[in-house]
């Protein structure tokens, strides 16, 4: 980004830890229920609890089914319905102690690995898993895009999301396109031939 001629600032959100904690909410067991209620009515099963009681599910998973069964068992838990992000104290928070940094710094941009650790290879439960990108775009409204910034783990792809003010996609394709074409680090994956 920086051959590119972009300027590139380090900085942190204050108090983001606290901001963060509990921005996203929901209860997914209600919306599980909810789904299976207006949808599945001819699914082998109807509830989030059904499910868990299968057994039916990878291991890497069955704690978070569980922390859905008992929500407030989630220390970031807050009960549903979310309200959206326009009309959640909570996410408005968030959203306007980023738009104020940005605004402090003069930034058109965040940059931010789209997940801070590599994906968990196959058997591998000691690493740390799932992604965590979900902590700005999501909650605060706030566009971001993703774009691939290289290779982990040999062939692996990484992504490097860049998140804007409301309503700035014009500035995020603006920015994505000449670092994803500077950089060409997107590639067809080994095993699969191209596409006809």
């Amino acid at each position: 980004m920086k051959a590119q001629g972009a300027e590139v600032v380090d900085f942190t959100i204050p108090d983001f830890d606290t901001l963060v904690k509990g921005a996203s909410c929901g209860d997914m067991q209600a919306d599980v229920n909810t789904f299976f209620a207006v949808h599945g009515t001819n699914a082998p099963y109807h509830s989030l609890q059904e499910i868990y009681d299968s057994g039916l599910y990878l291991p890497s998973i069955g704690e978070r089914l569980k922390h859905s069964l008992d929500p407030k068992s989630n220390p970031n838990y807050r009960p549903g319905p979310c309200l959206d992000t326009y009309h959640d104290p909570k996410k408005i928070a968030l959203r306007n102690a980023i738009v104020a940094a940005m605004d402090t710094l003069r930034l058109d941009a965040i940059i931010y690995p789209t997940w801070s650790n590599p994906p968990r290879m196959v058997g591998d439960m000691q690493s740390p898993g799932g992604d965590n990108n979900q902590q700005l775009a999501p909650p605060t409204g706030m566009p971001a895009i993703t774009v691939p910034m290289g290779f982990t783990h040999g062939n692996l792809p990484a992504g490097i999301s860049i998140l804007g003010r409301c309503f700035s996609e014009p500035t995020l394709f603006k920015l994505a396109y000449p670092y994803e074409q500077a950089t060409l680090h997107r590639k067809p994956p080994v095993a699969f031939g191209p596409l006809p």
